[in-house]
């Protein structure tokens, strides 16, 4: 069956660039990392199941955005970021066992799930609906949790 793309396009482009912006926080990078959606369900539309458009889109969208901000990592633009990046990827041992140490102490006694709360709303910049939603809890659940860990992050920095 032929997906009409342009339908979609009209009906749920909005939502498609409200999470590209959501996402990459730049309008012309989230304008055409858009277009990108677009263009892949172009190109796989046949072999897609478009029963649920919102979520096949919402899913679409995310993972292109994801790709985006994972090259933009790789490839930084501003010397801050490379500066970053270089202190991330160092060999050493040492500065490895110390990162894993402070992270140890961050997530150590922190369920899996609240792990990946984090990264989806601190930073993935998910709204605490789409955290909810994606991991199975209600909102109120959610901002506990990550209330919480925030709370003891701050006593750790005051360690």
């Amino acid at each position: 069956m032929a997906v009409d793309v342009d339908a979609l396009y009209r009906s749920h482009g909005p939502m498609v660039l409200r999470r590209c912006r959501q996402l990459l926080k730049d309008e012309e990078e989230a304008v055409d990392a858009m277009q990108d959606v677009f263009v892949g369900i172009v190109r796989r539309g046949e072999s897609l199941d478009v029963t649920a458009p919102s979520s096949l889109l919402f899913r679409v969208a995310t993972n292109v955005c994801l790709n985006r901000l994972r090259t933009r990592a790789r490839h930084p633009e501003d010397p801050a970021g490379e500066l970053l990046s270089r202190i991330a990827a160092a060999g050493d041992p040492e500065g490895r066992s110390s990162a894993r140490s402070v992270l140890d102490r961050i997530f150590g006694r922190e369920p899996e799930s609240t792990r990946v709360m984090a990264t989806m709303h601190l930073l993935d910049g998910m709204t605490f609906e789409e955290v909810a939603r994606e991991v199975g809890l209600s909102v109120s659940g959610v901002r506990k949790r990550l209330k919480a860990l925030t709370g003891r992050v701050a006593g750790l920095e005051g360690a």
